[in-house]
């Protein structure tokens, strides 16, 4: 095996370090049309954008293939280097003075769990704002995929980024060229953020507010700049966002072919029928044990209006925890105990494959529930040979074989954290919800880190700690997992 190229890696960091540079500079733009300094955001470009040319610059005639190690290094390293930068602009202008705070407010934003630890959001200063929803719209579709978009560069050895990036079971492209397919992939990204903009605005929302709300609905994020977030905006404002979160979960191929008119093929994906299915059931079924909720507690107002805002409740909060979104338009914990235990499942479902939402996702649900039904016929008919099919094709070994390991150390690195996290000293509910809302980049979660509190209260290693499990799970496990593995670095 050859030994890793160090030198193509840091030069690819650097390439990332010039986009967030861009990035930075961008967020100028509301400070200076709010009349606020630009010294924070401008430094913080200067920085990073001076650390990715002097990377760039020394090493740009080293030899620059990379293979599988290379791409899983730069993937996994390339977050915590966004995350240290971007981070400078909360320390900066003192939005955020504390590093470890910063950092993970940051990396939050990146992965799109949308954690916060800010008490109060509509204090901080528009481009502070501005670059808090942005980091989470480049980390939706991923850093990876928007570099093999735009940079030609990441053409040499493109395809080993892209398979690190996204290590799902199925990898659908829509182009035989990996970074024409992102591109097309962006653009449907772009296409979704401008028309969830537009809508907003419509809505009687500010066009700064809109943008923000469109970065992060469809990154899957749900960083507000509110700090009652959905709450309390209009029944118009939720319903566009709901839709603009389904959006985000559904696997942007589909969304590609659905753009382009072809809803046969976006009906055929079994995966999208069960995400309907799966978002149906659990509103229906919250739905109604609030409404039962209500009436046992004599507390229901029975008229057209009450009940409307029930399902709507109801519906936001199912898709925005499917999606992993995080988004909250009503206290979930103030409902019954089933619709809370609903919510809590959905946290580690997650939507679609290909989406920017978090979670085991519905794919592998799919799969695990397939050969489990599978199994109990082999042993009723041992000598039958049964083949799992997924949209009427067989499904090799190896990726049942790759979806069941991953669902079971997605199942112990969870049990994992809750032992750490109580054993930090917080209760088992709140260990619960704040490893799997972490985990599953959900950002809401039970106990004391739910829809009406926050992450600022937890000692600064519970913060690292989860910080880490963000990072995991945004990157679905085993991306990073592999570089804790000897035989990763063995030559």
């Amino acid at each position: 095996m050859k030994r890793i190229n160090g030198k193509a890696i840091l030069y690819i960091i650097g390439k990332f370090l010039l986009i967030e540079a861009g990035a930075l500079l961008l967020c100028l733009i509301a400070s200076v049309y709010y009349n606020e300094s630009i010294a924070p955001l401008l430094q913080s470009a200067l920085i990073t954008g001076g650390t990715g040319f002097i990377l760039t610059y020394i090493l740009k005639k080293s030899n620059k293939e990379i293979g599988k190690r290379e791409g899983y290094i730069i993937v996994s390293t390339v977050w915590i280097f966004f995350s240290l930068f971007g981070s400078l602009p909360f320390i900066l202008s003192g939005s955020i003075p504390d590093f470890t705070n910063a950092f993970f407010e940051t990396m939050s934003g990146l992965t799109t769990t949308g954690a916060s630890i800010l008490t109060d959001i509509e204090s901080l200063p528009k481009g502070i704002l501005l670059w808090r929803s942005m980091s989470q719209w480049l980390g939706g579709m991923g850093i990876i995929v928007l570099s093999l978009a735009i940079l030609p560069i990441l053409g040499i050895g493109g395809m080993q980024l892209y398979t690190a990036e996204v290590p799902g079971p199925t990898k659908d492209k829509i182009h035989p060229k990996v970074k024409d397919t992102a591109q097309r992939l962006y653009m449907i990204y772009l296409l979704f953020t401008v028309a969830e903009t537009i809508l907003l605005i419509y809505g009687d929302m500010s066009v700064f507010d809109a943008l923000n709300h469109a970065f992060t609905t469809m990154s899957s994020g749900g960083f507000s700049t509110f700090n009652s977030s959905i709450v309390e905006t209009s029944p118009y404002i939720q319903y566009i966002i709901i839709l603009f979160m389904f959006f985000a979960g559904v696997n942007f191929t589909l969304s590609y072919f659905a753009v382009h008119a072809n809803f046969k093929k976006v009906w055929s994906n079994e995966e999208f029928r069960k995400y309907l299915t799966i978002i149906f059931l659990f509103t229906i079924t919250i739905t109604g044990t609030i409404i039962l909720q209500k009436f046992q507690l004599q507390s229901l107002t029975a008229n057209i209006s009450s009940f409307e805002k029930i399902f709507r409740d109801s519906l936001f909060q199912v898709v925005s925890i499917s999606t992993t979104t995080g988004y909250v338009s009503a206290d979930y914990l103030a409902w019954s105990p089933i619709a809370i235990m609903s919510l809590y499942i959905l946290m580690f479902f997650g939507a679609s494959a290909g989406s920017t939402s978090g979670g085991i996702k519905i794919v592998r649900i799919i799969l695990l529930a397939k050969h489990s039904y599978y199994e109990f016929k082999r042993l009723v008919h041992p000598n039958a040979i049964i083949p799992l099919r997924l949209d009427k094709r067989t499904v090799p070994e190896k990726i049942i074989t790759n979806v069941l390991a991953y669902i079971i150390i997605y199942i112990i690195i969870y049990l994992f954290g809750v032992v750490v996290m109580s054993g930090l000293g917080y209760n088992l509910e709140t260990s619960l919800g704040s490893v799997v809302a972490t985990l599953s980049n959900v950002g809401p979660g039970i106990g004391n880190v739910g829809p009406m509190d926050n992450y600022a209260f937890l000692s600064s290693p519970a913060k690292w700690f989860l910080t880490f499990m963000m990072l995991c799970g945004r990157l679905e496990l085993f991306t990073v997992l592999i570089l804790f593995s000897p035989a990763f670095w063995k030559k």
